[in-house]
């Protein structure tokens, strides 16, 4: 009986010890995998203390990928990370805002020919600002050659020592009327800029509607 309950016990004992060695084996079986500076791919049983805290992976002894560990994230990666972030964000933006024109174009318009009357007014008010503002810019030319003209008959007659300085009221007058073309001339390239925005716009408006609506496309 005593012979027994020691084959018994032994028997226990080989079989937890077999167990533990197992466990042991499987731990030891892992491999870890990591990265380089250089990009180059290594394998291993145990991770360089300087690849220790990025990221890196632990295979199983098949070789299969068991768990990845993400490291700590170098400046580049945090600025890659942000910039894919803030990417996201504005596509999101951008798909919220097509999808608010959308209603409105449909809620808006009925048909192509009112989108056309609309962009016709528009248009129209923007050639007239510009018709308006050459008529100012050519006025404003003829009396900045008047001006000089003025300017160089006063140079010509005040020569010498005692040349006199320019005539205070006109060379205000001419620093006032160049002034004027200056801002003219810029709020006449902003008025064109501004016909080109709307015809570009209609365009999109009545393409997008005609999509829409399922219709052919204009001719």
């Amino acid at each position: 009986m005593k012979t027994l309950l020691q084959k018994i016990r032994f028997s226990i004992l080989l079989a937890t010890g077999i167990a533990v060695l197992n466990i042991q084996g499987a731990y030891a079986e892992n491999v870890y995998k990591w990265i380089d500076d250089d990009g180059v791919t290594h394998y291993g049983d145990s991770i360089p203390p300087n690849y220790a805290t990025r990221q890196h992976s632990i295979l199983n002894e098949q070789g299969v990928e068991i768990k990845v560990i993400s490291g700590a994230l170098s400046s580049e990666d945090l600025q890659q990370l942000k910039a894919q972030t803030e990417a996201a964000e504005k596509a999101r933006e951008e798909d919220a805002a097509a999808v608010i024109r959308d209603r409105v174009l449909l809620s808006t318009y009925l048909s192509v020919d009112e989108i056309e009357a609309l962009r016709d007014r528009r248009v129209e008010l923007v050639q007239a600002q510009i018709q308006v503002t050459k008529l100012y810019l050519n006025n404003l030319r003829s009396k900045l050659e008047g001006l000089e003209q003025e300017a160089q008959r006063y140079s010509q007659q005040n020569t010498g020592e005692k040349a006199l300085p320019l005539d205070e009221k006109l060379a205000r007058e001419l620093a006032d009327t160049i002034d004027s073309i200056m801002l003219y001339d810029k709020t006449l390239k902003d008025s064109e800029a501004e016909q080109l925005r709307l015809q570009k716009k209609f365009i999109g408006d009545i393409n997008r509607f005609l999509e829409l609506k399922q219709l052919p496309a204009s001719p």
